[in-house]
């Protein structure tokens, strides 16, 4: 089997997480959902047929582990990409090696592409002969949606694979196969282990890295217990898993404007920090909870906008780390706010209907009338200026061009504010129902 671009690492010098990966299926730790007794991955692969297919899921889940196993299973040629430094004309020459190994040999191909999400359009569609013809099994690796990140062509060709991080139990048995297998003279204090384990986040090859690090500083101290300390003083500072732009930014942003608008002040704190943990841009936070206040707040409170201002305006002037605890006191109080979506609903209606409408002419009597001609033409003729009108409120007066159906988009709630400003709506339309004779408009 080839890896193509790749080095092999020296005899003597190969990564502990490269020393681990499994021969087998067996030895494969976690995604007992695909791999366990008549799960499909398992089947798939028992059944001698490869096929194409996505493997989407975080870092450090055994996506390209699982490719290589199938490449051994088949009895393939397994070839590999990396979709961050290869090209069209790359993934040619891989094509050309494919169909001289099958010709040479008649072994057929695996051919692996790493992070296929950062190819574009044209070089996916490259894949697309190759794969139809047959000459080579596609798996692809992604972190990504791939009903985002790949073309609907490719996608439709290959089966999607959905592979989870690891639990705490997994990783402890992969903890137990590293310190019997690699590590038999070095113990570990529970305190020391349960650090480890949160820190990988449930990524394994960062699990064995960070073991790789912690067995080398271990040598060097000439010690043989690592103790939690000891551990916490090696590894640096515990950043969780957290891709910038990448699918878990968008479902933590997703946690956090949900957890506020479903009045839960402290999840909505959780996945805050967990987003400034992950080395989100507090500004950016900042503008999620400007549009939180807007979206499902609204005019049942409307100090909740401003708040939200204060916040983000407050942190620009104190920075990090001072400036975080102003936009956590706006997400505890927007959560904790009277809730609507009265005027984000009644906006996206006034955008459907406009846009579905004609230009129709503003109506006389409410034009401006700069101009002698303007005001021959009776621009501004008739108009009731409401301030000259009992309770500033011309009663009957209709605003809509001519011929627009009656419409009342915005339907306050029974919450907050808009509780009293449903009274007053509700009062309103009692005067122009009177003024019109006890019609409504």
């Amino acid at each position: 089997m080839s890896d193509l671009f790749s080095d092999q690492a020296p005899a003597g010098n190969v990564p502990l997480a490269e020393q681990l990966r499994p021969k087998t299926l067996d030895e494969v730790v976690g995604q007992s959902h695909l791999l366990g007794a008549g799960k499909p991955l398992r089947l798939a692969i028992e059944s001698g047929k490869p096929h194409s297919m996505i493997l989407w899921g975080p870092p450090g889940v055994g996506k390209t582990t699982l490719a290589r196993l199938m490449a051994t299973h088949f009895d393939a040629e397994f070839m590999a990409l990396s979709a961050v430094f290869s090209g069209v004309k790359d993934i040619r020459e891989a094509m050309t090696q494919a169909e001289a190994s099958r010709a040479r040999s008649g072994r057929h191909t695996i051919l692996f592409v790493d992070e296929v999400h950062r190819f574009n359009k044209s070089q996916q569609d490259a894949f697309l002969p190759y794969v139809e013809s047959g000459l080579v099994t596609f798996i692809g690796a992604t972190t990504e949606n791939p009903s985002f990140e790949v073309n609907s062509a490719l996608l439709s060709r290959a089966s999607v694979y959905v592979l989870d991080s690891l639990k705490p139990e997994e990783m402890t048995q992969l903890f137990e196969r590293a310190q019997r297998e690699a590590m038999p003279d070095l113990s570990f204090s529970d305190e020391a282990k349960e650090r480890l384990i949160g820190w990988a986040d449930g990524d394994a090859r960062r699990f064995l890295n960070v073991l790789e690090t912690l067995r080398t500083a271990a040598g060097a101290a000439k010690i043989t217990k690592i103790d939690g300390d000891f551990a916490a003083s090696t590894l640096s500072q515990n950043l969780r898993r957290f891709d910038k732009g990448g699918e878990a930014f968008y479902d933590q942003i997703s946690a956090l404007h949900k957890s506020v608008r479903g009045s839960n002040p402290d999840a909505a704190l959780y996945w805050f920090v967990r987003m400034l943990d992950g080395g989100a841009d507090p500004l950016y936070l900042g503008r999620r909870i400007v549009r939180m206040a807007s979206e499902d707040i609204g005019l049942a409170d409307p100090r909740a906008l401003r708040i939200a201002l204060d916040a983000c305006e407050t942190f620009e002037r104190l920075g990090s780390p001072e400036g975080e605890l102003t936009l956590a006191q706006a997400v505890i109080y927007l959560a904790c706010a009277a809730k609507s979506n009265a005027a984000y609903m009644a906006y996206n209606e006034a955008v459907r209907f406009v846009k579905g409408d004609g230009s129709r002419p503003v109506p006389i009597h409410l034009r401006n009338a700069p101009t002698k001609l303007m005001k021959e033409l009776g621009y501004g003729k008739e108009y009731r200026y409401a301030h000259d009108e009992p309770g500033a409120y011309a009663a009957g007066e209709d605003y809509m061009p001519e011929g627009v159906p009656a419409i009342r988009w915005y339907e306050p709630t029974d919450r907050g504010l808009e509780a009293k400003i449903a009274e007053k709506l509700a009062y309103l339309k009692g005067l122009d129902r009177r003024a019109r004779g006890g019609k409504d408009q």
